[in-house]
């Protein structure tokens, strides 16, 4: 299915969901709401989402209101006309808002590959789209609509029942509330599964989610807390509706939440009219919380229709009334109009969302007014102000907020002049559709501004189809069009011009000489002068592919779009070469970061333009056998290697910038300050020990964490999202220019290979030289990456090199290798457990905390969406559940938050314990599998499924708090091909098709172990990308086996 298949299937979910109709201005948010996804019409090649609309007539039917909105409404045909029916006998409700609880940016963005209904259907991986999106949308009537219409048009399909009664059982959690869909949704199944009649029958009974429940009490205590005298129960559905523009499906429990608010009858009714009038008689309210309490008063008179009730100071602990709830917290006052619209401005900047813990201290900075920790205790208080997720549903006090949708106004950034002219005569091209993937490879042809650069993709779609393209122009008008030449080109009209005997290009006309035709080459964003004999008419079959050429800027470089500096050293780095790009920014021209991949280590491209900026007569010049006084050690890396500022004049200057960067910051409300867009090189702010200080992002972990370095003190940090700011224009420039006062130096004659030390010698290095001014320092070598060998010494007095820190570290005996790995405890023998007691509990009792549960996994014949991390051959593969993923990404920025905070600590490493362990810049939950002579230690990534081998120090205690997730890697091998030894070329072709790709696996077998990390699945695994047939592994490896059976 095309993705404007699934866009018109998803709007007539939508629409269909609401009789009267749903106001355009509406309409992103609630298909955000069914989809975690805004109507993508700029992809299509519209300007507008009107105009999108208005090629839909078969989707969507557009009529102007009597107040003159523009009101949308579902296209009705006859695989749609039954649902159009059901929806016509809704009850005139009004439609429910979107959800303001849920949010879908936490989920990774490929989860579209996945299903989750469980069957093998060829459409499968768009099924699955379908099914994650409805379940996880809070509007009863939306999800139930969209559900039946699903169904129905699956309905035929005999795989498609295949799991379906586990989905239908999750969703109907949702749905206790839409009495309609429920009653059509048996309707539509008793014909089809009884298995799935039953569930749908059941689901009367089903219990509400205990979230929503939790969210909708907390929304009436907020409501009841503006009406100090109580309110009728009749009348809270009304007022609830119009407070959060939803409706309240559970009105008739509201009486038995006890410990929200008290009821009372004002009057006896008779037993005739108990049932219909017990409820209108109903007055609650919220028990004064700042008062002193009174015993409950009597009511002045018979006839008297609503009560106050107040509460006793000591309630008595054996009285059941329901006047008196369980003692509770204070509730909150709600939040005042003002600091809910500080809440808006201040999440439309974090479009990946924001920790609600962080939002105090921000608050605080950005907005110089106080926001109370306390409604971080109850966030149902911001229900009408934002979205909240959370990812890790075990932690309550984890959450973390979205800017609704219809909130979220972003401002555009200047766009370049287009590259192609308006012209009414010329026929319709598509537009050219940005690729989804955020990182992918281009070919960069003309560099005007950094906010103008002219490229083209390379790949399936882009740069191939061109190839094609271009092969058949040239043949055809070498051919049957060689006489097509166009006599009278008109500016701005669209031609084929034979710039070379081997190339005719599409291209559009600019400029018409007497002899000559200046043309733009649409396809490779050049022009060229070419005679008006090889000007040719353009025809309509090669119109079909859109113009390969487009615009796009490099993010951060904005304010020094025109600098020559910075042009001269793009033009060098990139023009006519092939680099990869990362997509900071999806607009209509893309915000980009470029990559040179062509050397060993990877190029940023506009962190290098940037650089090229710096004043390099601000650097203290460094030559050998120089020595320098006033030194300031500012960092001491784990491998040896220091980090020294030297006096010079970009100093001085660099403390008097950032001293006026406090001032400003003190004065001046920040919160446009706020950096919403991290990317790799982009330099801001962060504090160091309570101030400001100039920071470069080199590492992103998931939206919310990432990785600096303080380039003034070359210590790198790790961060949330939140803690950056941008530099104030106003000083931008002037600190943009100033060079990184840090300079990496490496003690000589201590261990210069790069390898990690010992602890104990990083803390004594640390003690003895970090901060302590002044030192002194000689240099002795440069090498050819510039990197400083130096002798280091206290203070500056005389420079005797036996004095040196590095004669002093390399005469301590910790520094002995027979010595400093002595500390490792090794446990050549697996921990075994006694009689008596689980294998879990002894490698409990061995590592003195628990272990996380056993992951829980589908029965055997059952399907999961999984994702292969690690594929060694069919008999050995590690799977990890998608499902889950989003938590583990969480829960690994949460570890790199923790342990790269901590200082380097002495453990003692036992084989087969759990322990967190550094590998590539990321903290992973391992187990110890050896420990080597040499100081490395073999560890086994649990959730991964990688072995690594690293230096003993880079380990750490696993602390309770990140043992609560189960092990995320689970060891399988393929069901349906015979288990032996495996060739490399079979394990080859194997590894192509499964490792770090998406797929559905059908459990064929459990093969139970002592440990979690023990146990290993056989299963199937089914490729279901492809949008004609789904691919079984299995059989691809029995047909490659047959072949070199055959071959042999």
């Amino acid at each position: 299915m095309s993705d404007v298949e699934l866009v018109k299937k998803m709007l007539r979910a939508v629409l269909q969901s609401s009789k009267h109709g749903v106001a355009m201005t509406r309409l992103q948010g609630d298909y955000r709401a069914l989809t975690g996804e805004i109507i993508p019409y700029r992809q299509f090649g519209h300007g507008s989402l009107e105009s999108f609309l208005h090629s839909l007539p078969g989707v969507v039917r557009l009529e102007r209101s009597s107040a003159g909105e523009v009101m949308c409404f579902a296209g009705v045909c006859e695989e749609t006309a039954h649902i159009a029916q059901l929806v016509a006998r809704q009850k005139n409700v009004k439609k429910s808002g979107c959800s303001k609880l849920l949010n879908f940016q936490m989920r990774a963005k490929s989860s579209s590959l996945f299903s989750h209904n469980g069957n093998m259907h060829t459409q499968k991986s768009r099924q699955c789209i379908y099914w994650s999106h409805i379940i996880f949308c809070n509007n009863p009537e939306a999800k139930g609509t969209a559900i039946l219409a699903f169904c129905r048009g699956n309905q035929g399909d005999a795989n498609f029942w295949v799991g379906l009664k586990k989905i239908i059982t999750a969703a109907l959690r949702f749905l206790s509330g839409c009495t309609n869909f429920v009653s059509s949704l048996f309707l539509l199944f008793s014909q089809t599964e009884c298995d799935v009649c039953c569930v749908v029958s059941s689901a009367q009974q089903k219990p509400v989610n205990s979230a929503d429940v939790e969210v909708v009490q907390g929304r009436v205590k907020q409501l009841l807390q503006k009406y100090c005298s109580g309110v009728w129960l009749s009348k809270i559905p009304q007022l609830y509706r119009i407070m959060f523009q939803e409706e309240l499906h559970m009105h008739k429990e509201l009486a038995t939440w006890t410990h929200i608010c008290t009821s009372s009858n004002a009057k006896q009714p008779t037993p005739a009219q108990q049932t219909t009038r017990i409820l209108r008689t109903l007055a609650i309210n919220i028990p004064p919380s700042a008062q002193k309490s009174k015993p409950p008063l009597s009511p002045t008179s018979p006839n008297s229709t609503k009560l106050d009730f107040s509460f006793p100071e000591t309630p008595k602990a054996h009285s059941h009334s329901p006047i008196t709830p369980p003692s509770t917290p204070p509730s909150h006052q709600p939040l005042t109009p003002e600091i809910k619209q500080k809440l808006r401005q201040l999440l439309s900047k974090y479009s990946q969302g924001l920790w609600a813990h962080a939002l105090p201290q921000l608050f605080q900075e950005a907005f110089g007014c106080v926001f109370s920790p306390n409604v971080l205790e109850d966030l149902s208080l911001l229900a009408d102000a934002c979205m909240v997720e959370y990812p890790m549903p075990d932690n309550r006090k984890r959450a973390i907020l979205y800017a609704l949708p219809c909130q979220v106004q972003t401002q555009p950034r200047p766009r370049p002049p287009p590259l192609v002219l308006p012209y009414t005569g010329n026929p319709h091209v598509p537009p050219l559709i940005i690729p989804t993937t955020d990182f992918l490879s281009v070919l960069v042809m003309e560099v005007s501004s950094t906010d103008n650069i002219v490229l083209r993709f390379v790949g399936e779609g882009y740069s191939k189809a061109l190839e094609v393209l271009e092969e058949a122009m040239l043949q055809f008008y070498n051919t049957v069009g060689a006489g097509l030449c166009l006599l009278s080109p008109k500016i701005g009209q669209l031609v084929a011009a034979a710039i070379e005997d081997d190339a005719v290009l599409r291209a559009q006309v600019h400029l018409i000489l007497e002899d000559t035709v200046k043309v733009y080459c649409v396809d490779h964003g050049f022009f060229e002068v070419v005679s008006r004999k090889k000007i040719l008419q353009l025809r309509d079959q090669f119109l079909t592919l859109p113009f390969q050429a487009t615009t796009c800027q490099l993010a951060g470089l904005e304010p020094f779009s025109t600098d020559g500096v910075v042009l001269k050293t793009l033009e060098s780095l990139a023009v006519g070469r092939t680099l990869l790009v990362e997509i900071v920014e999806r607009e209509d021209t893309p915000a980009i970061v470029l990559y040179d991949t062509s050397e060993n280590e990877d190029v940023n491209v506009n962190a290098v333009c940037l650089k090229a900026l710096q004043d390099k007569s601000m650097e203290n010049p460094l030559q050998v056998n120089s020595v320098y006084t006033n030194v300031c050690v500012t960092n001491v890396c784990s491998d040896g290697s220091i980090y020294c500022q030297l006096p010079s004049r970009g100093q001085a200057k660099l403390k008097d910038i950032m001293d006026k960067i406090e001032a400003h910051f003190i004065s001046q409300l920040t919160w446009e300050l706020l950096v919403s867009k991290p990317f790799c090189g982009k330099v801001c702010l962060a504090k160091y020990k309570g101030k400001w200080a100039r920071a470069e992002i080199i590492n992103l972990h998931g939206s919310q964490v990432l990785d600096i370095l303080f380039l003034d003190l070359g210590l790198p940090a790790s961060l949330e999202v939140s803690e950056l700011r941008e530099i104030p224009p106003i000083f931008l420039k002037e600190l943009i220019t100033i060079p990184p006062q840090a300079i990496k130096c490496i003690l000589e004659e201590l261990n210069a290979d790069g390898s990690v030390w010992p602890p104990e010698a990083v803390l004594w290095l640390r003690e003895t030289v970090l901060n302590k001014v002044p030192s002194c320092m000689k240099i002795v070598k440069l090498d050819e990456t510039r990197t400083v060998h130096i002798y280091l010494f206290t203070g500056n007095g005389a420079q005797d090199l036996q004095s040196s820190v590095n004669c002093q570290l390399a005469s301590c005996p910790f520094w002995q290798r027979d010595i400093h790995f002595s500390k490792i405890t090794r446990v050549s023998e697996p921990i075994l457990p006694e009689a008596g007691d689980s294998p879990y509990t002894a490698l409990a009792l061995s590592n003195g905390l628990t272990l996380p549960p056993q992951l829980d996994l589908p029965g055997v014949g059952q399907n999961m969406d999984v994702f292969v991390s690690v594929a060694c051959h069919p008999g050995h593969f590690v799977l990890q559940l998608w499902q889950h993923l989003y938590k583990l990404v969480v829960l690994m920025g949460e570890m790199i938050l923790f342990y790269n905070k901590q200082e380097v600590t002495q453990i003692n490493i036992q084989k087969n314990n759990v322990y967190a362990a550094k590998i590539d810049n990321n903290w992973h939950r391992v187990l110890v599998k050896g420990v080597l002579t040499n100081g490395l230690v073999s560890v086994y990534e649990l959730d991964y499924g990688k072995y690594e081998l690293i230096n003993y120090s880079q380990l750490q205690p696993l602390i309770d708090e990140f043992r609560q997730l189960p092990f995320q890697g689970i060891s399988a091998q393929l069901a349906g091909v015979k288990q032996g030894f495996w060739a490399e070329e079979a394990s080859m072709v194997f590894r192509n098709h499964v490792e770090k790709k998406p797929l559905v696996a059908q459990i064929e077998s459990f093969e139970e172990g002592d440990w979690p990390w023990e146990r290993k699945i056989s299963v199937y695994l089914v490729d279901t990308t492809h949008e004609d047939n789904d691919i079984w592994i299995h059989n691809i490896m029995v047909e490659f086996l047959d072949e070199i059976n055959r071959a042999a």
